[in-house]
């Protein structure tokens, strides 16, 4: 397989925007005492053969509220390719195969072609941390995730002035995924970011949850985590990159234009058409329970608003 190797120019996709370099102190803070941005070199990422992480600590920029337990976690997922059901994909994602694995990176960027799990992880640190983060759909839940900055991932492909947005792709296998024999989406899986977005230290590429390594209904081996947008946006099982000059498609915005966007951003102030977003139930709560407001950008205003400085948030929802 090939080695990526990292250029030693600049491209342009990679520049910083100036209003975000300007704030860049309070976000490279948090990023470092994160492990998303490295202080000092550790071992290299990578995935346990026993399934736990060790030594694991947590980033101290983490939401203060106690995480969902492990079998919230793990027992109430969508993951359609193993059924619509919140619980189909804790029981049928056994069959799911995550060793061999590899991803391959096209389109507009330097370093292109199929890269193996052991290719994306090496140079990588995960400095045994949890980034401890909102999750949120029609319920919300507490994670505490492990991994790595997608954005420090990206770069080592080398993505051209071209390069707008990036486009991920889920595994489409109907001999291991029962549930990409029906039609319920059209397959394989796709998600989109902007470049920006991508490259933002908070948006990680995960490998763990909870200090053990992720189950196959969380999206093993490698999903993303965008702690600000609805959690469709975080793509499981990734085995493509497309780099584009253009929005791509993503599954859900071809499924149902209408409902779901492109930006997918936590925005309680615009209603899905079906239901208000103002508020959201805690998964593990009482049905009984008081909804509780959900925050603008999913509480993470402060971090990305600058992205979004010149768009119509409710045109572009």
């Amino acid at each position: 397989m090939r080695r990526i190797t990292r250029p030693s120019q600049i491209k342009p996709s990679e520049i910083t925007p100036e209003a975000i370099f300007m704030d860049r102190r309070k976000v490279l803070k948090s990023a470092v005492a994160a492990g998303l941005l490295p202080g000092t070199l550790t071992q290299a990422a990578q995935i346990p053969s026993d399934g736990e992480f060790t030594n694991v600590r947590e980033w101290p920029e983490s939401v203060s509220e106690e995480p969902n337990s492990w079998e919230d976690i793990t027992s109430y997922n969508n993951y359609y390719e193993f059924g619509t059901g919140k619980e189909d994909p804790a029981r049928n994602a056994h069959t799911l195969v995550t060793d061999p694995w590899s991803v391959e990176v096209t389109g507009e960027a330097d370093n292109t072609g199929t890269f193996t799990l052991e290719d994306i992880l090496a140079p990588h640190t995960l400095e045994d941390r949890i980034y401890r983060f909102r999750c949120v759909e029609a319920w919300s839940m507490i994670v505490p995730w492990v991994g790595f900055s997608f954005g420090d991932l990206l770069k080592r492909f080398a993505p051209n002035s071209n390069a707008k947005y990036v486009q991920m792709f889920t595994l489409n296998d109907p001999d291991q995924m029962p549930g990409v024999r029906r039609r319920t989406l059209e397959w394989p899986y796709r998600e989109g970011l902007t470049i920006a977005e991508a490259m933002h230290p908070l948006t990680l590429l995960t490998v763990g949850v909870y200090g053990r390594v992720l189950p196959n209904q969380n999206g093993a081996p490698l999903r993303l985590i965008v702690p600000w947008k609805y959690g469709f946006k975080s793509i499981k099982s990734i085995v493509r990159l497309h780099f584009t000059d253009r929005q791509p498609r993503t599954s859900w915005n071809m499924s149902q234009p209408r409902e779901y966007g492109f930006y997918s951003n936590v925005n309680p102030n615009v209603d899905h058409p079906r239901w208000s977003q103002a508020s959201e139930r805690r998964l593990g709560s009482s049905l009984f329970s008081s909804r509780i407001p959900t925050p603008m950008f999913n509480g993470y205003a402060e971090e990305v608003a600058e992205l979004y400085r010149d768009l119509d948030l409710v045109r572009n929802f």
